[in-house]
């Protein structure tokens, strides 16, 4: 009696031990990933993730998750250099990837990593105003009206708030303007910001659910988002006569990959973005995909409008940073905290 009892503790044990190692086995071969990224992509990300996991899979055999955190790109980025852990990092400004670049947590040539120069997809800025658009907001100009309220991320904060900033001057300088006059206009338009969001998403709540402002100047996708969120009918999207192109980097963040061998999936998961299905996911969410084929099959959400590079005005977003964002630039002369 008492072998019979010891041996079927023992096989209880044996049991356990057992399914205990299939677990830890199991756990052990779904790698994690962490993509961080910034504030108005994180429904895009969802959709990306839902679809690359059977994807690995189907390529690799392997199990695989991916988790996100998002907030302001640059406040992202320096998140990343102050230690978190993130495996891929997808930003909405060139700058805050060479920022991690410079402080060797990326590598030094990661635009070359990926194609077009490490950027899966673009936007552009446009500007969301009430139903109806009682303010009668157009263009650029009108962004400068007494009595418009302008709500638009802070550029210190948000690859968001830098690319509207730029967009607002280069709007003057394709017009035959020059920089003095694009600063004066610019100055003007930030006279008429009562706050200043943190990041993309943070300026859409100011703008919806407190109904702070006449028009936000956002990213093209911010619209999508908005009407998934918020529903259809809040707001109308205005495409004025001009606006930048605003690239969307991705990088792996190799201090990460090095310490958790992750690399490769890390690799396959930026990889997987430039594939037609990435890129039709893209274009749902009113990223502007790089595959002319794609693009073209969605030719009515993305409507013709004029752009123009960071290069042609700015040199390139790292040179902007130091002129125009960097403490006691550009920026700081031009708008006064409230």
């Amino acid at each position: 009696m008492t072998s019979t009892f010891f041996s079927g503790r023992t096989a209880r044990s044996v049991l356990a031990a057992a399914l205990l190692a299939a677990a830890t086995a199991a756990s052990a071969q779904t790698q994690t990933l962490l993509n961080v990224s910034y504030d108005v992509a994180r429904e895009f990300y969802k959709d990306i993730n839902a679809a690359f996991v059977p994807y690995y899979k189907k390529q690799t055999g392997k199990d695989i998750k991916i988790d996100q955190a998002h907030g302001g790109s640059s406040a992202q980025a320096r998140a990343v250099n102050d230690g978190l852990d993130a495996d891929v990092v997808t930003f909405n400004t060139t700058t805050d990837i060479e920022f991690l670049a410079g402080n060797g947590i990326v590598a030094k040539d990661w635009a070359k990593r990926f194609p077009n120069d490490a950027s899966p997809t673009t936007s552009t800025m446009l500007f969301l105003v009430r139903k109806g658009n009682p303010k009668g907001i157009k263009d650029w100009d009108d962004l400068v009206k007494p009595g418009v309220q302008v709500v638009v991320v802070n550029p210190k904060t948000g690859g968001n708030g830098r690319y509207a900033y730029l967009a607002a001057w280069g709007y003057v300088r394709e017009n035959g303007g020059t920089d003095a006059q694009a600063a004066e206009f610019v100055k003007k338009l930030y006279a008429n910001v009562p706050v200043l969001g943190k990041g993309g998403r943070d300026a859409t709540s100011i703008f919806l659910q407190r109904n702070t402002g006449d028009v936000l100047i956002t990213f093209e996708s911010e619209v999508i988002s908005v009407e998934r969120e918020f529903g259809k009918g809040r707001v109308d999207a205005i495409h004025p006569s001009t606006s930048i192109i605003a690239e969307n980097p991705v990088a792996v963040v190799e201090r990460t990959v090095a310490k958790k061998g992750t690399a490769e999936a890390a690799k396959a998961y930026l990889n997987f973005l430039y594939t037609d299905e990435a890129q039709e996911i893209a274009a749902q969410h009113a990223l502007r995909p790089r595959s002319a084929a794609v693009l073209q099959k969605h030719a009515d959400l993305f409507k013709p409008i004029k752009q123009y590079t960071v290069a042609k005005y700015f040199g390139s977003l790292g040179e902007a940073q130091k002129v125009h964002f960097n403490d006691g630039g550009q920026f700081d002369k031009l708008y006064t905290v409230k």
